[in-house]
């Protein structure tokens, strides 16, 4: 029998989705054309809303204690002590660390990762996808019902699948380095010098990180003939400082090539992460952005595979993330000229300086850096939460005298329906989720704080964390939306019939 699903890439973006998968059911495996784990770490942290998706599915505290950050916009610091909400980010988590914590999850799962396996093809038919491959023992063909390409800018799923990459190519460009013994004066936001920026952060055990905007350089495309010498020997021109004692780790470079997949879907093949965006790195976005495409796709895909998906559910991922992806190409562009552009731009960045004091204006330019301003549309409502993520810190008093968290109980993967004492008809609400009993928990219990417009009285939570309902919008509501994001009960005319019961009248 074909499998559910065949990841190809095993980055955070693919291990990510792939455990996503396995929660749901799914028969899932993840193939990489590298023979190991690169050790490679372009991403040095997430964003506080990829934070979130890691603890919705119990994975932040595998990474133990983690330093909380504050963020910038384009380099002009934001004070995130103001906002009402958390917006702080995860910083110094080199991105070797995130795959391997990703990937002991799989092992728990039993997802395969079958490393030294090159994707070269594949076939789609009316029922699946068969996929070719070149592995250890030569050439191999799998078959799984759908295909996802989390397999980087360089993406072959997405150009076999004949997907355009627009955007706008390199004018500038970035050198970085992880070095042992450096001594190098802390720069951990950036540092405007004369000719360019320099910044440098301790990255983990001695490890600090160094990055050079150079205006006068531009990286090879080559990255092969990248010497770190000429990364030395520019720090030393733009600081006065010498680098050239330091150990080498690694070293890297990149550019401000912006690009955006045209589609994240053509029929049974998808695309996530760098596979459908790339941009100049700005506060971790990246990576976490690309998490959360996992986080959206993983629970539609499954519902897909197990046959409850209600019509339209997989269309979803592209018209939820694709404006996520356009919003995150803005952004990093705006970021990149803000920041690196020479002094011409500081009376635009004396103006944002004084923007970010104001706490609307530094309240969305938080929620754009921390992931946590993003919106779905869920359809009719009038609650101020509908299509925003829910807390997962917010604390619940059960019925049976323990305590939870809302991301405890998005550990499986399932929607959860919260409902409260406070409800209007509490019963009632229960009542009518009960047809969908297989995919959608609910919780009876009270908020550990009094209710307020973050904490609803009941709420609908997709696998992803996202509001899908929440009172006081009526029960007819939450039974469209219950259709909308899990398909038709076993017995809908039971469940209403169950409801009124279940509310004496």
């Amino acid at each position: 029998m074909a499998k559910g699903a065949i990841v190809v890439g095993a980055g955070p973006v693919g291990l990510m989705l792939a455990g996503e998968l396995r929660l749901g059911g799914v028969d899932v495996v993840v193939y990489d054309k590298l023979p190991g784990p690169s050790g490679e770490s372009r991403g040095v942290g997430f964003t506080r809303r990829a934070a979130e998706v890691f603890e919705q599915r119990g994975l932040l505290e595998r990474f133990g204690d983690v330093e909380w950050a504050q963020g910038h916009f384009g380099g002009v610091r934001i004070d995130f002590g103001k906002l009402d909400d958390n917006h702080f980010s995860v910083r110094g988590v080199p991105q070797f660390r995130t795959e391997e914590i990703l990937e002991n999850w799989l092992k728990e799962l039993g997802v395969p990762v079958l490393r030294n396996h090159e994707v070269t093809g594949y076939r789609e038919r009316p029922d699946g996808v068969v996929v070719e491959y070149e592995g250890p023992d030569g050439h191999g063909e799998d078959t799984a019902q759908y295909l996802v390409g989390c397999d980087g800018a360089r993406s072959l799923v997405r150009t076999l699948a004949g997907i355009d990459f627009k955007g706008w190519g390199a004018t500038r460009g970035m050198y970085m380095a992880d070095l042992v013994g450096a001594g190098v004066r802390q720069r951990p936001i950036g540092e405007k010098v004369p000719g360019g920026m320099v910044m440098a952060f301790n990255l983990e055990n001695g490890v600090d990180r160094i990055v050079i905007h150079d205006e006068n350089l531009r990286p090879p495309e080559d990255k092969s003939a990248l010497r770190f010498t000429d990364i030395a020997d520019a720090w030393q021109r733009m600081t006065g400082e010498s680098l050239h004692h330091a150990e080498v780790r690694w070293i890297s470079s990149f550019t401000d090539t912006t690009r955006q997949a045209e589609h994240y879907r053509s029929g049974r093949v998808f695309l996530a992460g760098d596979a459908t965006h790339i941009h100049m790195p700005a506060g971790a976005q990246g990576m976490s952005v690309g998490v959360q495409d996992a986080a959206n796709l993983g629970w539609k895909l499954a519902a897909a595979v197990n046959g409850w998906a209600p019509e339209g559910l997989l269309d979803t991922f592209e018209s939820e993330r694709h404006p996520v992806g356009e919003k995150l190409m803005r952004n990093t562009r705006a970021q990149t000229r803000l920041y690196l552009t020479g002094d011409e731009m500081e009376p635009l960045r004396a103006v944002m300086r004084e923007l970010v004091e104001l706490p609307e204006a530094a309240r969305h330019l938080a929620g754009i850096v921390s992931g946590v301003d993003i919106r779905y549309d869920m359809g009719p409502g009038d609650h101020p939460l509908l299509g925003l993520r829910l807390a997962p810190g917010h604390e619940l008093l059960l019925e049976d005298g323990g305590r939870t968290r809302v991301a405890e109980l998005l550990h499986p993967a399932r929607g959860v329906l919260l409902v409260t004492g406070a409800a209007d008809d509490a019963a009632r609400v229960c009542g009518a989720a009960a047809g969908w009993d297989d995919r959608v928990r609910t919780v009876v219990g009270e908020w550990a704080e009094p209710v307020t417009g973050d904490r609803p009285a009941a709420v609908l939570l997709r696998p992803d964390g996202h509001v899908a309902w929440a009172a006081p919008d009526g029960v007819e509501l939450l039974g469209q939306a219950l259709e909308r994001w899990f398909g038709r009960g076993r017995d809908t005319a039971g469940s209403r019939a169950h409801a009124v019961g279940a509310a004496g009248v």
